[in-house]
């Protein structure tokens, strides 16, 4: 997919990928901040990438550990757009949860604790179930407190999506 400017479009004219689509070529840092076109960045991650819930949550998981979490919510949407039913509200609630990280480490308190509860909120109707192994309860738990103290973001611990039997 082509996510390079027209040299020829006007000023103001989206940038379009091969299809046609909206799609910001500027490249981003690691929190996913656009940078100036030219300027070196972080890769983006690939839209619509076909994946298992467990590659998924690998996958969003060494994001979040790169310190990436802006990337952990572009893997983590492309799973929720993936997903049926009764696991399409968990994936989105999970990529609320990346992005209100995002905007704790860019020092948006407001933003951050907004996204924090939602996708805390969002998850714990799947408490009991735990799909895929996911940590519902230490994830709702981590996000509360995080929204609590947005400023603390910096320091804190990076969310495990997954926690690992008898941890």
């Amino acid at each position: 997919m082509d996510e390079t400017p027209q040299d020829d479009s006007a000023p103001g004219d989206r940038d379009r990928d091969g299809a046609g689509r909206a799609r910001n070529a500027r490249p981003r840092d690691g929190l996913g901040r656009p940078l100036p076109y030219g300027a070196p960045g972080v890769e983006r991650q690939p839209e619509g990438v076909p994946r298992s819930p467990g590659q998924s949550l690998a996958e969003a998981q060494r994001l979040l550990d790169a310190g990436m979490p802006f990337h952990a919510h572009e893997v983590l949407e492309d799973a929720w757009k993936a997903a049926d039913e009764p696991h399409r509200a968990l994936w989105r609630a999970l990529a609320q949860l990346a992005v209100g990280l995002t905007h704790a480490l860019r020092g948006n308190a407001s933003g951050a604790a907004t996204l924090l509860r939602r996708g805390a909120d969002g998850i714990e109707p799947y408490r009991d179930a735990r799909p895929y192994g996911i940590d519902i309860a230490g994830l709702a738990g981590w996000a509360r407190e995080l929204a609590d103290r947005p400023g603390a973001a910096p320091g804190a611990p990076v969310p495990r999506l997954v926690r690992e039997a008898g941890a």
